[in-house]
């Protein structure tokens, strides 16, 4: 249609760019209905008033919502507000988060959140609003987090809440909710996390809540309940923690069914106004906590063998008798066993500290004080480990002389339990940051972020025996290295809490400047990490809290909220920038098509470049030429070949900067289609992840399909497990190397997007660099994850 113009050279445009002229302009007509729509989308009005409502509720003291006066919630930067990056059918933007976490606010909250009725996530937690929980937030069907907690809410729950079919998890711990518990909680198939301690909640658990399929954690201790404890709870399916110390349950027995939790991790009911006997709990394989103390419990205590999880029993403070079970002496994580101020008798097995193998971190803690408990089997005499501490004040017992020092008053001294400080040779004028305590490089000078955080119902005693596989499961949740963590001020609270500071390092990087602070992104990625709960819940740890986030000095200087509107500079930006390189590409596409048309009486055709390359611009991703490729190598020279596999060879090469790479050379059988190896490309581009190879570039020229990689300097793993090898990996290297190796596959399954399966996890497979800092390699066998089905977040 284009050889025909003869507008374009009336106006002055020379023919020869006649056609390059008209697909731009042609593609700017096809596009540009695009960029007016993106540029017109605005929030649904109704949310735009619904978020006037919600900030006339309040008193902003720190007029942190100062910014919702003007402008349009999705599209300029309304604090806390998160919005969909795309227009729904209706053609308005959606608000999808609204996260006022920790602003000191007042006021109340608004019946016109109801109106937000596409959001996700509603986080007020620690703030200072008073009143009730309006019932309409029951009309958010999509509600998945309902964070309150830490305020200074009244009144009782709204039966509507039982109406959130996608709800999973409710919070509002350390409030001032009293009432019953509403029965149509027993609707909400999608929970997981019931988090309501510390309220004034009264009256009966509803027996109802027993059909919730999907129930994790049930934690209400410190309120009011009364009533019995309901033998349905035992067919709660998934149940991992029953929490309910400091309730008033009128005399009521532990129901035998109890012991049927088979998937019970942690049974807490301290203080709790319970009788009659102790039910047998044997045949909960995994439980490891135990804590009925303080209660009117009697008979003795059963026999039955308990599970080798178990870390703390504590049985203190009532009416027992009978003797101390014998095969307590055969629980090789216990902690701590109490069984102070009861009436048990008879001898005290001495194999309770005989059969303990305790490492230099690990204690025993046996408290039998106020018993009656006349003797010690055995020999009789006493010859306790270092880190043994047993107590028998007010037994007869302590009549023997030589058990005087075991019969005195005991203080239960816990050592700070946070991570060891290195830094105090450090030069104090040269860091304007924080040396890093952790840091694998002495004196690295970094600004840390400080984080606020407790462990709400941990399954253990005493920290400092798990505080380094604490340190393992939070910095592969947050996919950071072990050692940009730091852990401060860890204190145990009352009602078995432990609160702790936590201090994130950015990574250390010696090539890089300004590795000392963590960039915007970052920030916002770890963040998120935390409001979102996408740290998975541990087995031994229990869920956790979000206490505070202060973005200190460096980091208030560039992000001064949770987040700014979902879309304002981001998305937004993305869509018109989006647009307009779809313009620029689709008209490079039509020009060289024509261009090849004009180009038809040459015979000599270049064979380097394919018209599809124009789709494939990758950032952080070279497109190299052959003869690139030819001179890192040496022109491929068998001296740079460093590895061979059913892909291709593999080749050390050098680039014109100096780089070392690794060049995977394709083997003619395994050529794939253009579309299918830029395709390839494009997924292996969006994996980043410190413990995976990381993908330079790739050449696709001259009938070759090359791969470039970051070279790994220590080769494979398979090549240090090896008889050949010189020198074998230490214990600790391989445990690392495992540890690495398992957060890189881990970030393949659950963080990658779209998820990935490796399908070839070999030795062979996982490379090592000059500090051997394993990273998993080689996704030529790869494919998608099917993604299930999700009913919650995590």
């Amino acid at each position: 249609m284009f050889q025909d113009s003869v507008v374009f050279p009336i106006l002055g445009i020379p023919k020869t760019r006649t056609v390059t002229f008209g697909a731009v302009l042609l593609v700017w007509l096809c596009w540009s209905p695009l960029l007016i729509e993106a540029q017109d989308a605005v929030t649904d009005p109704l949310e735009v008033s619904a978020l006037l409502d919600v900030k006339s509720n309040l008193i902003d003291v720190n007029k942190n919502l100062s910014n919702w006066n003007s402008g349009d919630p999705c599209t300029s930067i309304w604090t806390g507000v998160l919005c969909f990056n795309t227009t729904l059918d209706d053609g308005y933007l959606h608000v999808r988060e609204l996260q006022l976490f920790g602003m000191n606010l007042l006021g109340t909250l608004s019946p016109s959140l109801g109106r937000l009725s596409h959001m996700q996530i509603l986080d007020f937690m620690w703030n200072n609003i008073s009143g009730s929980i309006p019932k309409e937030i029951g009309d958010i069907k999509s509600l998945v987090l309902l964070l309150l907690n830490g305020n200074k809410l009244t009144g009782p729950l709204p039966e509507e809440l039982g109406n959130l079919p996608n709800l999973n998890r409710i919070q509002i711990d350390e409030n001032n909710i009293s009432g019953s518990l509403p029965v149509s909680f027993a609707n909400l198939n999608s929970a997981q996390h019931f988090h309501m301690n510390n309220n004034s909640i009264s009256g009966q658990i509803p027996p109802e809540l027993s059909r919730l399929p999907n129930l994790l954690h049930f934690l209400l201790d410190n309120n009011n309940l009364s009533g019995h404890l309901p033998p349905e709870l035992s067919e709660l399916p998934k149940l991992l923690i029953l929490q309910l110390d400091n309730n008033n349950f009128d005399g009521a027995t532990i129901p035998d069914s109890y012991g049927n939790m088979t998937q019970l991790l942690k049974l807490s009911l301290r203080n709790c106004n319970l009788q009659g006997p102790i039910p047998d709990l044997s045949r909960i394989t995994n439980l490891g906590y135990i804590d009925l103390s303080s209660n009117q419990l009697n008979g003795s205590i059963p026999t039955e063998r308990l599970s080798e999880n178990i870390t703390n029993i504590d049985l203190s403070n009532n009416d027992l008798t009978g003797s101390i079970p014998a095969n307590f002496s055969s629980l090789p994580n216990l902690q701590r066993l109490s069984v102070a101020n009861n009436s048990l008798s008879g001898s005290i097995p001495s194999t309770l500290w005989q059969s303990q193998t305790l490492n230099a971190s690990e204690r025993l803690i046996l408290d039998f004080e106020n018993n009656r408990l006349t003797n010690i089997s055995g020999d009789g005499t006493i010859s306790l480990p270092q880190n043994v501490s047993l107590w028998l004040q007010g037994n007869p017992v302590c009549s023997t002389s030589n058990l005087v020092q075991f019969c005195g008053s005991q203080n239960d001294n816990v050592d700070n339990q946070g991570s060891a400080n290195t830094t105090e040779d450090c030069p104090l004028q040269a860091c304007p940051y924080t040396y890093s305590p952790t840091s694998p490089v002495r004196c690295f000078c970094a600004a840390p972020l400080t984080v606020g955080y407790r462990l709400k119902s941990p399954g253990f005693y005493d920290f400092l025996e798990y505080k380094e596989l604490f340190e393992v499961y939070l910095t592969t949740g947050l996919n950071l290295e072990v050692y940009q963590l730091y852990l401060e001020n860890v204190q145990w609270e009352d009602g078995h809490r432990l609160e702790m500071q936590l201090q994130l390092f950015p990574l250390y990087d010696a090539s890089n400047k300004s590795s000392h602070v963590f960039n915007a992104s970052e920030v916002l990625r770890i963040r998120s990490k935390f409001t979102d709960w996408t740290i998975p819940d541990s087995v031994i740890f229990g869920p956790y809290e979000l206490l505070n986030f202060p973005l200190l000095d460096p980091y208030n200087v560039f992000i001064t909220s949770p987040s700014s509107s979902g879309i304002s500079k981001g998305a937004l930006a993305g869509i018109v920038l989006g647009a307009i390189a779809g313009t620029v590409t689709l008209s490079a596409i039509v020009s060289l098509i024509i261009l090849r048309r004009y180009m038809r009486g040459y015979r000599a055709i270049s064979k380097r470049r394919h018209a599809s390359k124009a789709f494939l611009k990758i950032d952080g991703v070279k497109d190299f030429s052959y003869a690139e490729m030819a001179l890192a190598t040496n022109n491929f020279n068998s001296s740079a070949q460093v590895g061979q596999g059913g892909y291709g060879k593999v080749y050390k090469g050098i680039l014109a900067d100096g780089t070392v790479v690794a060049i995977k050379r394709a083997q003619e059988h395994s050529l794939q289609g253009e579309k299918e190896f830029l395709t390839e490309i494009e997924l292996l581009s969006r994996l980043h992840h410190r413990n995976l190879v990381s993908l330079v570039g790739y050449c696709d020229e001259e009938g070759e399909q090359m791969l470039v990689y970051e070279f790994m300097s220590n080769g494979t793993l398979r090549d240090h497990l090896s008889a050949k090898s010189k020198e074998p990996l230490s214990f600790a290297l391989r445990l690392r190397i495992a540890l690495a190796s398992a957060k890189g596959i881990l970030y393949l399954h659950k963080d990658a997007d779209p998820p990935i399966f490796h399908r070839d996890i070999k030795a062979s497979n996982i490379l090592l660099d000059s500090n051997y800092n394993a990273k998993v390699a080689d996704f030529g066998l790869s494919r998608l994850a099917p993604v299930p089905d999700i009913e919650g977040l995590p």
